[in-house]
């Protein structure tokens, strides 16, 4: 089927959404294609970047839902899902604008509406009371809920809080900057460190805009749920025949796995020789030792940069001993943070599983200190000394 818009031919395409768990097709993104009268190709610009009456909008949009509905009967797919955008302007108008329409729409082609992913940009003329109630009307309904466009524009982790998307789209913006930062591994976390935090806000994530294999790389390092871009699968308006699925995903697990391990071992490589100095100087601790001759071996490696001391209630005990190396290098600006004596540090992961398990190194990954404002990987230890239970901690400059 294909609509009618003025003077314009409006058709379905289908760009398909993978799971890179399931390394299969999960769902289709519906675009619009356009052609003027004489079958010439026409940009999207033209029909959506021009100024319009908010009815000569909402009507469009009702137009391209309902093309792309009707043809995704085609796809011989009873499962998938199906992604449909929603115009702010049909949003701004509330619910008359898409309430009844829509729901009328579903029955008449008879699909399910847990099959429906309603794709929301963030857009500054949407008032905020509105958009919830949008998003309350398609729940209800029983669709899914997807904010796209997360990270461009006007996309905020204040409206993941209070819309509570199934769904939230990485904008392609993500993938670019990183592959500029390609070999920078602190920025390439930051990434990982976003979609964690979706996940915890009860979200799936998908990354969309994938057009090479290093991009492609990237999105299943920082564990994404879902992928969707060139490289993968490109829009296809043939419904009847869709294009073959890409399956190349066990090549790409494979070399994930691949770096993964060599990443791994080269970490516990580089930290080895730390680990048996780390453990001579608990050895001493406990036999008796100062502090600063059982950490002497410690403190003369060219990575460690600081040891101290904590109690089992995260305080610490006594001062920080700093390398020389460290010291002569210590940035002034953050001298506010130097003096750690008394500091409570129980919030530190590392510590409450030093504190769980007894007489085990623990060994944290990458992460900031506030100590110094630099990268570290913390060892440390709960064991007994003479003078009662307490953790050793040694930072490494990483």
């Amino acid at each position: 089927m294909t609509g009618k818009f003025n003077t314009l031919n409006l058709m379905t395409a289908l760009q398909p959404i993978y799971s890179l768990a399931h390394k299969r097709v999960v769902g289709h993104e519906a675009l619009v294609r356009i052609q003027d009268q004489g079958g010439v190709p026409v940009s999207p610009a033209i029909l959506f970047d021009q100024e319009r009456s908010a009815t000569e909008v909402i009507h469009l949009d009702r137009l391209c839902r309902f093309i792309h509905l009707h043809n995704y009967r085609l796809i011989n797919t009873p499962i998938n899902w199906l992604f449909l955008n929603v115009s702010p302007v049909t949003i701004s108008s509330g619910r008359k604008a898409y309430g009844a329409y829509f729901n009328e729409l579903l029955k008449f082609h008879d699909f399910p509406p847990h099959r429906i992913v309603i794709e929301i940009v963030e857009n500054p003329i949407v008032e905020n009371g509105l958009l919830m109630e949008t998003v309350a009307f398609f729940k209800e309904l029983g669709c899914l809920i997807a904010i796209d466009d997360f990270g461009a524009g006007h996309s905020n982790f204040d409206r993941i809080w209070s819309l509570q998307p199934d769904i939230v789209k990485l904008d392609r913006s993500f993938l670019s900057f990183l592959v500029q930062a390609d070999r920078n591994p602190e920025i390439r976390q930051i990434l990982s460190g976003i979609v964690t935090l979706l996940h915890q806000a009860g979200a799936l994530v998908l990354m969309e805009g994938v057009e090479t294999r290093d991009q492609a790389m990237i999105a299943i390092e920082s564990d994404v749920d879902f992928v969707q871009g060139f490289f993968f699968g490109r829009p296809f308006t043939n419904l009847k025949q869709p294009p073959p699925a890409f399956n190349g995903f066990n090549g790409l697990l494979a070399d994930f796995k691949s770096e993964s391990h060599s990443s791994e071992k080269k970490f516990r490589q580089r930290i080895r020789t730390y680990r048996t100095l780390f453990e001579r100087a608990v050895s001493m601790f406990k036999a008796g030792s100062a502090m600063d001759t059982a950490c002497r071996d410690l403190l003369s490696t060219i990575d460690v940069v600081r040891c101290y001391c904590i109690d089992t209630e995260g305080i610490q005990i006594g001062q920080t001993l700093v390398t020389a190396k460290y010291d002569a290098m210590r940035d002034k600006r953050f001298k506010p943070l130097e003096d750690a004596k008394s500091a409570d540090w129980f919030r530190r992961h590392y510590l409450r599983r030093a504190i769980y398990h007894p007489d085990q190194i623990q060994v944290t990954r990458p992460y900031l200190s506030i100590a110094g404002a630099h990268m570290c990987v913390t060892l440390s230890m709960k064991f007994t000394c003479p003078d009662g239970d307490c953790i050793l901690c040694c930072d490494l400059k990483f």
